[in-house]
């Protein structure tokens, strides 16, 4: 049975020190098909479990869901139902997705079976033209409001809540806060970056909160052009990362709306595009160099 973590016997160097031998617990990096009516549609490497969500979450940022309704069903091989909460690590490594009557299909051309690592979200694509999909939702007029200090934050309560990264150091995370009630909704982890906003969304479509008004987007390490666009595709208004952003990503959110926030560490943080969200910082001085 595949499992979160798995434990390899390593070798522990420590300069003027004597080596050490031990067994250290490691994240699990398995492959993950997913399908789309019995037909494959994208390979991912993923850590196992919340696999319904990450089926799903992938089907949103495509353009291909839209709301729960659009889905009859989803399942493992063993069979696992859509209406099944936290779906736990499984056996097997295929998902496979029923829409809904009148929910079309996404494209299935040999060149548009996504094969993706876990440090890409969007390989296989052939241009950024054929990524760039537009969202049923418009984040533009969502009137969510920002505190920075609230915003600056997020990452650590995020990090708290990060069970399998306290053991293994191995994982990244997304998170998915209501801000009017500051409650972390969900938090998934994932060796990938967009596997964890993916099992994010995917919770939302299983739970029917799409649009996604009035929450933040958290995620850990850089907030790439991907992660832009999943976030949109869910009618998110608001995206945090402790690390940076690419120009792409900065460019779609200044095009859809989206308030991208980068370097959220401690009590500092850049604001890429959504400016006009943020609440007024009381006690900072701005600086135009």
């Amino acid at each position: 049975m595949s499992r979160i973590t798995a434990r390899r016997r390593v070798a522990r160097y420590t300069l003027g020190e004597r080596t050490s031998r031990r067994e250290d617990e490691l994240t699990v990096e398995e492959p993950l098909e997913i399908r789309v009516g019995g037909t494959a549609l994208a390979v991912t490497m993923r850590t196992p479990g919340h696999d319904i969500e990450l089926a799903l979450g992938l089907l949103v940022s495509e353009g291909v869901l839209r709301r729960r309704d659009d889905v009859l069903g989803a399942r493992h091989c063993t069979g696992d139902p859509l209406d099944v909460p936290g779906d736990a690590p499984g056996e097997y490594n295929v998902v496979d997705v029923t829409l809904a009557p009148g929910t079309a299909p996404p494209a299935t051309t040999a060149q548009h079976v996504l094969t993706m690592t876990s440090a890409c979200g969007l390989c296989g694509k052939d241009s950024i033209d054929a990524v760039r999909s537009t969202s049923a939702y418009d984040v533009k007029d969502d009137a969510v409001r920002l505190d920075p200090a609230w915003l600056a934050g997020l990452p650590d309560r995020m990090h708290d809540a990060q069970a399998v990264f306290a053991r293994t150091g191995g994982l990244h995370a997304a998170a998915l806060v209501d801000v009017e009630r500051d409650e972390f909704l969900v938090v998934r982890e994932d060796v990938g970056r967009h596997n964890a906003v993916d099992k994010v969304v995917g919770w939302a479509l299983r739970e029917d909160r799409l649009p996604l008004r009035g929450t933040v987007l958290v995620v850990s390490g850089r907030a790439g052009f991907e992660l832009a666009q999943k976030a949109s595709m869910a009618g998110i208004p608001a995206m945090v990362a402790v690390s940076a952003p690419s120009s792409l990503a900065v460019d779609l959110a200044n095009e859809v709306g989206l308030t991208l926030a980068g370097f959220v560490r401690g009590a500092s943080f850049v604001v890429y595009a959504g400016d006009a969200r943020m609440l007024p910082a009381h006690a900072a001085v701005e600086v135009h160099a």
